[in-house]
Protein backbone atom coordinates (compact mmCIF):
# COMPACT_ATOMS: atom_id res chain seq x y z
CA UNK A 1 0.00 0.00 0.00
CA UNK A 2 1.68 3.22 -1.25
CA UNK A 3 -0.50 5.94 0.29
CA UNK A 4 -1.11 6.55 4.23
CA UNK A 5 -4.59 6.64 4.42
CA UNK A 6 -5.78 9.87 6.84
CA UNK A 7 -8.85 12.43 7.32
CA UNK A 8 -7.13 15.63 7.65
CA UNK A 9 -8.54 18.77 9.21
CA UNK A 10 -8.76 21.97 7.05
CA UNK A 11 -11.30 24.14 9.26
CA UNK A 12 -9.92 27.52 9.32
CA UNK A 13 -6.99 26.64 7.12
CA UNK A 14 -5.53 28.04 4.07
CA UNK A 15 -5.84 26.30 1.48
CA UNK A 16 -4.82 27.33 -2.76
CA UNK A 17 -6.66 25.62 -5.69
CA UNK A 18 -4.79 26.79 -8.93
CA UNK A 19 -7.34 26.98 -11.88
CA UNK A 20 -10.69 27.62 -12.34
CA UNK A 21 -12.17 25.76 -14.82
CA UNK A 22 -14.58 22.85 -13.81
CA UNK A 23 -12.45 20.71 -12.00
CA UNK A 24 -11.32 23.23 -10.02
CA UNK A 25 -14.57 24.13 -9.16
CA UNK A 26 -15.34 20.77 -7.52
CA UNK A 27 -12.23 20.81 -5.72
CA UNK A 28 -13.19 24.26 -4.21
CA UNK A 29 -16.58 23.22 -3.18
CA UNK A 30 -15.24 20.27 -1.54
CA UNK A 31 -12.94 22.63 0.60
CA UNK A 32 -15.57 24.86 1.42
CA UNK A 33 -17.69 22.20 2.61
CA UNK A 34 -15.06 21.19 5.26
CA UNK A 35 -14.76 24.31 6.10
CA UNK A 36 -11.46 25.76 4.99
CA UNK A 37 -10.52 28.93 3.71
CA UNK A 38 -10.36 28.79 0.10
CA UNK A 39 -8.09 31.09 -2.38
CA UNK A 40 -8.36 30.71 -5.90
CA UNK A 41 -6.06 31.83 -8.39
CA UNK A 42 -7.20 31.59 -12.26
CA UNK A 43 -7.11 33.36 -15.72
CA UNK A 44 -10.49 32.41 -16.32
CA UNK A 45 -12.85 31.29 -13.51
CA UNK A 46 -16.39 29.77 -13.85
CA UNK A 47 -19.44 31.19 -13.03
CA UNK A 48 -20.03 29.11 -9.93
CA UNK A 49 -16.25 30.75 -8.83
CA UNK A 50 -17.30 33.98 -9.36
CA UNK A 51 -20.35 33.94 -7.91
CA UNK A 52 -18.51 32.52 -4.52
CA UNK A 53 -15.94 35.31 -4.73
CA UNK A 54 -18.56 37.72 -4.90
CA UNK A 55 -20.14 36.36 -1.57
CA UNK A 56 -17.13 36.53 0.01
CA UNK A 57 -16.50 32.41 0.31
CA UNK A 58 -13.71 32.53 -2.08
CA UNK A 59 -10.39 34.91 -2.49
CA UNK A 60 -10.62 34.75 -6.23
CA UNK A 61 -7.16 36.02 -8.08
CA UNK A 62 -7.89 36.51 -11.35
CA UNK A 63 -3.90 36.49 -12.80
CA UNK A 64 -1.38 33.80 -13.03
CA UNK A 65 0.11 31.45 -10.78
CA UNK A 66 3.21 33.01 -8.55
CA UNK A 67 4.91 31.09 -5.85
CA UNK A 68 4.72 33.64 -3.41
CA UNK A 69 0.52 32.10 -3.57
CA UNK A 70 1.77 29.44 -1.49
CA UNK A 71 2.61 31.18 1.28
CA UNK A 72 0.90 30.54 4.73
CA UNK A 73 -1.02 27.74 2.54
CA UNK A 74 -1.71 23.97 4.51
CA UNK A 75 -2.35 22.82 0.69
CA UNK A 76 -2.48 23.61 -2.59
CA UNK A 77 -4.38 22.04 -5.83
CA UNK A 78 -3.08 22.28 -9.26
CA UNK A 79 -6.41 22.26 -11.91
CA UNK A 80 -4.90 24.14 -14.59
CA UNK A 81 -5.00 22.36 -18.24
CA UNK A 82 -0.81 23.68 -18.44
CA UNK A 83 1.62 21.04 -18.09
CA UNK A 84 4.19 23.52 -17.45
CA UNK A 85 2.21 25.29 -14.68
CA UNK A 86 1.06 22.11 -12.74
CA UNK A 87 4.87 21.11 -12.88
CA UNK A 88 5.71 24.40 -11.56
CA UNK A 89 3.25 24.04 -8.64
CA UNK A 90 4.65 20.42 -7.65
CA UNK A 91 7.98 21.24 -7.81
CA UNK A 92 7.16 25.07 -5.61
CA UNK A 93 5.12 23.42 -3.02
CA UNK A 94 8.00 20.31 -3.01
CA UNK A 95 10.58 23.26 -1.65
CA UNK A 96 8.55 24.47 1.16
CA UNK A 97 7.34 20.79 2.18
CA UNK A 98 3.36 22.01 0.99
CA UNK A 99 0.80 19.34 0.78
CA UNK A 100 0.14 19.21 -2.91
CA UNK A 101 -2.79 17.62 -5.29
CA UNK A 102 -2.06 18.11 -9.29
CA UNK A 103 -5.07 16.49 -10.61
CA UNK A 104 -4.90 13.60 -12.62
CA UNK A 105 -0.98 13.49 -12.28
CA UNK A 106 -0.40 10.93 -9.31
CA UNK A 107 3.46 11.00 -9.59
CA UNK A 108 3.16 14.82 -8.89
CA UNK A 109 1.03 14.71 -6.12
CA UNK A 110 1.67 14.28 -2.01
CA UNK A 111 -1.50 13.07 -1.34
CA UNK A 112 -4.51 11.77 -3.65
CA UNK A 113 -7.95 12.82 -3.38
CA UNK A 114 -10.74 9.81 -3.03
CA UNK A 115 -14.31 9.05 -4.19
CA UNK A 116 -16.20 9.68 -1.13
CA UNK A 117 -19.70 8.81 0.17
CA UNK A 118 -21.14 11.59 2.38
CA UNK A 119 -23.89 11.41 5.01
CA UNK A 120 -24.20 13.89 7.56
CA UNK A 121 -20.32 13.49 9.44
CA UNK A 122 -20.12 9.59 8.09
CA UNK A 123 -17.37 10.01 5.29
CA UNK A 124 -16.59 6.87 3.53
CA UNK A 125 -13.29 7.32 0.98
CA UNK A 126 -12.81 4.76 -1.80
CA UNK A 127 -8.92 5.07 -3.18
CA UNK A 128 -7.75 2.36 -6.43
CA UNK A 129 -4.19 4.32 -5.51
CA UNK A 130 -4.97 6.13 -8.30
CA UNK A 131 -5.50 2.93 -10.83
CA UNK A 132 -8.34 3.44 -11.48
CA UNK A 133 -10.76 6.10 -11.26
CA UNK A 134 -13.56 4.99 -12.75
CA UNK A 135 -13.92 1.67 -10.85
CA UNK A 136 -13.48 4.05 -7.47
CA UNK A 137 -16.57 6.01 -8.95
CA UNK A 138 -18.51 2.83 -9.71
CA UNK A 139 -17.95 1.45 -6.05
CA UNK A 140 -18.24 5.19 -4.55
CA UNK A 141 -22.07 4.87 -6.45
CA UNK A 142 -22.64 1.00 -5.04
CA UNK A 143 -21.72 2.46 -1.46
CA UNK A 144 -24.01 5.48 -2.18
CA UNK A 145 -27.44 3.14 -2.37
CA UNK A 146 -26.16 0.78 0.76
CA UNK A 147 -25.30 4.19 3.24
CA UNK A 148 -28.52 6.68 3.31
CA UNK A 149 -29.65 9.66 4.96
CA UNK A 150 -30.71 7.92 7.91
CA UNK A 151 -26.53 6.76 8.77
CA UNK A 152 -26.32 10.45 9.42
CA UNK A 153 -28.94 10.94 11.90
CA UNK A 154 -28.19 7.83 13.68
CA UNK A 155 -24.48 9.32 14.11
CA UNK A 156 -26.45 12.87 15.45
CA UNK A 157 -27.97 10.87 17.74
CA UNK A 158 -25.18 8.21 19.03
CA UNK A 159 -23.06 11.78 18.92
CA UNK A 160 -25.48 13.11 21.57
CA UNK A 161 -25.94 10.15 23.75
CA UNK A 162 -21.86 9.89 23.91
CA UNK A 163 -21.55 13.50 25.22
CA UNK A 164 -24.10 13.23 27.88
CA UNK A 165 -23.01 9.88 28.82
CA UNK A 166 -19.30 11.13 29.09
CA UNK A 167 -20.63 14.27 31.43
CA UNK A 168 -22.23 12.07 33.12
CA UNK A 169 -19.18 10.26 34.17
CA UNK A 170 -19.81 7.15 32.51
CA UNK A 171 -17.28 4.47 31.95
CA UNK A 172 -16.02 4.07 28.48
CA UNK A 173 -16.71 0.11 29.04
CA UNK A 174 -20.39 1.19 29.80
CA UNK A 175 -20.54 3.73 26.92
CA UNK A 176 -19.51 0.47 24.39
CA UNK A 177 -21.86 -1.73 25.92
CA UNK A 178 -24.64 0.59 25.90
CA UNK A 179 -23.98 1.64 22.07
CA UNK A 180 -23.35 -2.06 21.00
CA UNK A 181 -26.96 -2.83 22.56
CA UNK A 182 -28.49 0.39 20.57
CA UNK A 183 -27.33 -0.93 17.31
CA UNK A 184 -27.79 -4.79 17.82
CA UNK A 185 -31.12 -4.21 18.86
CA UNK A 186 -31.81 -2.44 15.37
CA UNK A 187 -31.94 1.28 16.05
CA UNK A 188 -30.95 2.25 12.63
CA UNK A 189 -33.60 0.27 10.76
CA UNK A 190 -36.14 2.27 13.37
CA UNK A 191 -34.33 5.32 12.31
CA UNK A 192 -35.21 4.20 9.19
CA UNK A 193 -38.02 3.83 9.05
CA UNK A 194 -39.33 6.49 11.09
CA UNK A 195 -40.32 4.72 13.76
CA UNK A 196 -39.89 7.14 16.96
CA UNK A 197 -41.94 5.66 19.52
CA UNK A 198 -39.99 2.43 18.85
CA UNK A 199 -36.56 4.60 19.47
CA UNK A 200 -38.22 6.05 22.51
CA UNK A 201 -38.63 2.23 24.00
CA UNK A 202 -35.17 0.81 22.89
CA UNK A 203 -33.69 4.26 24.60
CA UNK A 204 -35.60 3.53 27.90
CA UNK A 205 -34.59 0.08 28.23
CA UNK A 206 -31.21 0.26 27.31
CA UNK A 207 -30.28 4.01 28.80
CA UNK A 208 -32.81 4.33 31.70
CA UNK A 209 -35.79 6.94 31.85
CA UNK A 210 -35.33 9.99 30.70
CA UNK A 211 -33.97 9.38 27.49
CA UNK A 212 -36.34 10.32 24.54
CA UNK A 213 -35.79 11.29 20.81
CA UNK A 214 -37.03 14.82 21.58
CA UNK A 215 -35.20 15.16 24.48
CA UNK A 216 -31.65 14.22 22.50
CA UNK A 217 -32.64 15.55 18.88
CA UNK A 218 -33.53 18.64 17.08
CA UNK A 219 -34.52 16.21 13.79
CA UNK A 220 -38.09 15.01 14.24
CA UNK A 221 -39.17 11.78 12.81
CA UNK A 222 -42.65 10.87 11.73
CA UNK A 223 -45.06 9.23 14.05
CA UNK A 224 -46.39 5.56 12.61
Amino acid sequence: MRYYPVNLDVQDRECLVVGGGSVGERKVKTLLECGARVTVVTTLATERLQALASEGRVDLKTRGYEPTDLKGKLLVIGATDSEEINEKISKDAAKTGLLCNIADRPAACTFVLPAIVRQGDLLIAVSTSNKSPAVAKRLRQTLEKEFGPEYAILLDLMGTIRQKLLAEAKSPEDHKRMFEQLLDQGLLEMIRGDRIQDVDALLKDVLGEGWTWKGLMRTDLRED
